[in-house]
């Protein structure tokens, strides 16, 4: 298998049908595949040779969609650069992948001179915008324009296929290497399932389009003939409106963009009634909003994945059945088809159901490593088994219950909490918009648990009435013990909630527990 497989199959048995749709732009599969074969054509004539990296900083766009398709054909890897990173965190990405070609947008246009100050080896910058082309940079319509179609170098198998950066939560980020192979064991596991994604569909790319989240989206898009419909990025009346005027029948979103959706007070003004399928995970869900969107998106069927980067993404989903039973509500699913999965101890002896410990996967879909890091892979492959970092449970259906990153846990007074659990009774407060729970150092307790709380928008609360939410809700000594109201929580550009940063103004230091 290789990425552009999908397209060739498209322009062979529907070449007039709609490929992408991006704002007042539509183009067929034939005049897609034309121009990605022309953009590998200007990749090659750039210099360009098989398995140097290609990097895209830009929101989501139809151009974005090409690149994602003419890097293989060039014989390329991809390397999409994440949004919401600082130029610094940017410059350090392209220096580590040896990144030469750079494609831009508007958007982050700006960013170019100090990139080229802190990347010297990057030779060629392309200008990927609607807006003027920046000093220094090409024209990406002014090249294909001038430059003839190529062949598909057809790259993939287990070649590499993109260098996908972890988010940097702890040091600098690691470039996570993911083969065609693995992208299409993943995307033909959840394709089994008859639940991923609607066959000739319509999927929205609301979700950030660097993200491996909506990538794995889009290539099962991509194998099935479906139309792309695009939006820059999300925002909660684009993607009504997306929907709407589209007719979009799937989606991918995080939980805060779901609850964001369900929580806009134009929501009933919308025609949402196309939408068959909604796919969410990247971080945990509240019981409360899952139910709220649940009731909200009638039409649709709800699926979760469960899984990160380093497994192309998808370990586990729980199916739109599993959905319809309140008590599976907070589990992460069953393994996908293509996918291992069991629950390990600090020995990697896999432990009783019900028993906590950590999550490990096995497949196809596994990475082949990370970008020049092979202790760290080393370290996170072991045995065939990518170890994922997180702490859970498996009962004796086969369900995964996620309780937390295993380094968030708090041991308070000798009692383990996962702050999964104390999050998810914060949430059904109708006071509280979101949250994260943390271990602060605490004299008497060793560690306490701690909240960083939004309030929802004219509500008040107090600590008091807090605690006492939560005690109705699960065991007292896990009820925060002290509560932070803040206006936002810092997030990833996948959308997940930077507890280290949360952390950092209580401990100091890279040591966080007692």
């Amino acid at each position: 298998m290789y990425v552009t497989q999908g397209l060739h199959r498209a322009v062979q048995q529907n070449p007039d049908g709609v490929a992408v749709i991006f704002g007042e732009r539509r183009r067929t599969f034939r005049e897609l595949a034309d121009r990605v074969a022309r953009f590998a054509g200007v990749l090659r004539t750039l210099g360009v040779h098989g398995g140097d990296r290609v990097a895209m900083l830009s929101l989501n766009s139809d151009r974005y969609h090409e690149y994602l398709l003419a890097v293989p054909w060039a014989n390329a890897v991809l390397n999409p650069v994440n949004i919401r990173w600082s130029p610094a965190e940017i410059a350090y990405s392209l220096r580590d992948s040896g990144t030469r070609v750079l494609v831009v947008d508007d958007a982050f246009a700006a960013t170019l001179p100090k990139l080229r100050r802190e990347c010297p080896e990057l030779a060629t910058v392309i200008h990927a915008g609607d807006g003027p082309t920046p000093a220094g940079a090409l024209s990406y319509e002014e090249l294909i324009s001038a430059t003839g179609p190529v062949d598909d170098a057809r790259r993939g198998a287990d070649e590499l296929a993109g260098l996908f950066y972890t988010g940097g939560t702890t040091g600098h980020p690691k470039g996570v290497m993911l083969s065609h192979t693995n992208l299409a064991v993943s995307a033909f596991g959840v394709m089994s399932t008859g639940h991923w994604l609607t066959i000739g569909g319509r999927y929205l790319h609301a979700a950030p389009m660097f993200h491996l989240a909506d990538l794995a989206a889009w290539n099962a898009t991509i194998l099935t003939g479906g139309t792309h419909v695009i939006i820059p990025s999300f925002t909660p009346v684009a993607t009504m409106t997306a929907i709407a005027e589209h007719q979009v029948t799937d989606i991918l979103l995080v939980p805060v963009m779901i609850q964001m959706l369900i929580d806009h007070p134009e929501i009933g003004e919308y025609e949402l009634g196309s939408l068959r399928r909604l796919i969410y995970g990247a971080s945990p869900i509240p019981q409360s909003v899952l139910e709220r969107a649940m009731k909200t998106f009638r039409n649709a069927s709800f699926t979760q994945a469960y899984g990160m980067t380093e497994l192309s993404p998808v370990a586990t989903l729980l199916s739109p059945d599993d959905h319809q039973k309140s008590e599976l509500l907070r589990a992460a699913g069953r393994a996908a088809p293509h996918c291992d999965v069991r629950i390990v101890d600090v020995d990697d002896n896999e432990v009783p159901r019900g028993t906590v410990g950590e999550i490990v996967a096995r497949g196809g879909h596994v990475m082949l490593g990370y970008w020049n890091r092979p202790e760290e892979t080393a370290t996170a492959l072991r045995d065939g088994w990518m170890h994922t970092g997180d702490g859970g449970y498996m009962d004796e259906a086969g369900y995964v219950f996620v309780v937390d990153r295993i380094k968030d846990m708090i041991v308070t007074g000798g009692e383990n909490v996962y702050s999964a659990e104390v999050e998810n009774a914060l949430a059904a407060h109708p006071a509280v918009e979101s949250c994260a729970v943390i271990g602060v150092p605490d004299h008497e307790w060793g560690e306490r648990v701690h909240a960083v709380v939004v309030l929802s928008p004219g509500h008040e609360v107090t600590v008091k009435d807090l605690r006492a939410h939560v005690k109705s809700l699960i065991a007292g000594y896990k009820a925060p013990r002290s509560v932070e109201f803040v206006d936002a929580l810092p997030v990833s550009g996948a959308g997940k909630i930077l507890k280290r940063k949360l952390r950092k103004k209580y401990w100091g230091t890279d040591r966080q527990v007692h």
